[in-house]
């Protein structure tokens, strides 16, 4: 049996102690289809890209108003909501959304977008209120990236 030295106390053994758990908070997210805009894929296609890179996703389904989206995006807690639009309704539908919020005193919610918007349209949805818009072609993982760097989780 190996004994401590004289100048040393002799301390009882204690088990390590477990290595600390960070909890990280996730960002949540909702990815919608506001109108009558009937094809998801574009959306579905994000909304996975986003739960691969660790954000939490909700998604609304097809045909939502701007009502049951910011409706939605009060009752899930979400961070931010992501919008797909293929109808070109985009400069009625978006804008919208930004609004409600605000009339609701949520306009700490972050919204983007994506679809088909023409690059001419996109300063005047930054300029209402919507913080970035993808276009076709955009990669999943700068939409990942962006949503990261530009939407806070809440504690």
């Amino acid at each position: 049996m190996l004994r401590p030295a004289a100048d040393q106390e002799e301390r009882p053994s204690c088990p390590p102690a477990p290595p600390r758990r960070v909890i990280e908070v996730a960002i949540r997210v909702l990815i919608a289809k506001p109108g009558l805009d009937g094809h998801d894929r574009g959306a579905k296609i994000v909304a996975r890209a986003l739960r691969d890179g660790g954000i939490e996703v909700v998604y609304s389904g097809l045909h939502q108003t701007p009502e049951q989206i910011v409706e939605a995006a009060l009752q899930e807690d979400v961070q931010a909501i992501g919008l797909s639009v293929l109808s070109g309704a985009h400069m009625t539908l978006f804008p919208k959304v930004v609004a409600l919020l605000a009339e609701r005193n949520a306009a700490d919610i972050v919204v983007f977008g994506g679809g088909i918007v023409p690059r001419g349209d996109i300063a005047a949805l930054k300029q209402q209120g919507v913080a970035e818009v993808f276009t076709p072609g955009a990669r999943t993982t700068d939409i990942v990236e962006w949503v990261r760097s530009h939407v806070t989780p809440r504690d």
